[in-house]
């Protein structure tokens, strides 16, 4: 039977004649469009936008799909070493072979103590549209990460969802050489999803939301049409940054203490992968 009172409007807490479904994706206060200040992801009330000590807001309209190496110091660090090693094996295809033997993602060399392969691998990559691909999923979304939550945290996640998804392919028992960033990749799209969940609610979540869904479908579809994808690596990577974001999620964005529980966070999902490799 339905209620035939009339139910209460929401309203900013500012403008009180003026009802709204927007809130702030900080402290969960309810405001209008006027009072709206656009976020990474969604949007904050003034009280929460406002600078902090000598921090500096940045405008969302300006900087979201636009990498600065001062907004954005580690995503720019990551591309550089990505696409210099790639350029090296390019031009010296000697030092390029050796690096792919020796480097690489490979269980057998894995299991006879090679562990830094599991890292390694993160920074080689075999193919130009491999690259191209991974660095430009990095360029769109690491930004947005990195600014939101600190350039330690960001790395901390980044290196975690890299190990997670060595990890996984490792456990899967492929005896193949693999390479790449799309663990760290899906570890930043895990993550991405988790923090857009959220604020899907909200036009502006809901777009980053449905976006990364469909760059999600496709990714996850691709090793039914193309060969030789490492589609483990993607789901532990992925798995890893939802988990990760999921823990942080609760925690305030600024601050020395929830900063430093963030990068223990992604660092204690960080060991357990490695150690998965390890013992493996």
């Amino acid at each position: 039977m339905d209620d035939p009172r009339p139910q209460a409007q929401t309203v900013c807490y500012r403008h009180p004649d003026r009802p709204t479904r927007l809130s702030c994706s900080e402290c969960g206060r309810p405001i209008c469009g006027e009072c709206s200040r656009d976020a990474a992801v969604g949007q904050k009330c003034p009280e929460c936008a406002a600078p902090i000590g000598r921090a500096k807001v940045i405008d969302a309209r300006r900087t979201v799909g636009v990498t600065s190496t001062a907004t954005s110091p580690v995503t720019i660090a990551i591309i550089g070493i990505n696409a210099a090693i790639y350029l090296l094996g390019l031009l010296i295809p000697d030092l390029g072979d050796r690096m792919f033997v020796e480097f690489s993602q490979w269980k057998p060399g894995i299991e006879n103590g090679e562990w830094y392969r599991a890292f390694t691998a993160m920074f080689l990559h075999g193919s130009i549209t491999h690259i191209l691909f991974n660095m430009w999923a990095l360029y769109i979304f690491g930004p947005v990460l990195e600014r939101r939550f600190g350039a330690y945290s960001f790395i901390s996640l980044y290196v975690a969802g890299g190990l997670a998804g060595s990890a996984f392919y490792h456990l899967a028992g492929s005896n193949a050489p693999a390479v790449g960033a799309s663990g760290a990749i899906f570890g930043l799209f895990g993550a991405m999803l988790t923090a857009s969940y959220r604020q899907r609610h909200t036009p502006a979540g809901r777009a980053v939301f449905g976006q990364l869904g469909v760059l999600l479908a496709i990714n996850m579809a691709l090793p039914l049409f193309v060969p030789r994808i490492a589609w483990q690596a993607h789901l532990g990577g992925l798995i890893a940054g939802a988990l990760i974001a999921l823990a942080w999620d609760r925690l305030p964005l600024h601050g020395s203490g929830p900063a430093r529980t963030r990068v223990l966070t992604a660092l204690a999902v960080a060991v357990a992968a490695a150690l998965l490799v390890i013992l493996g």
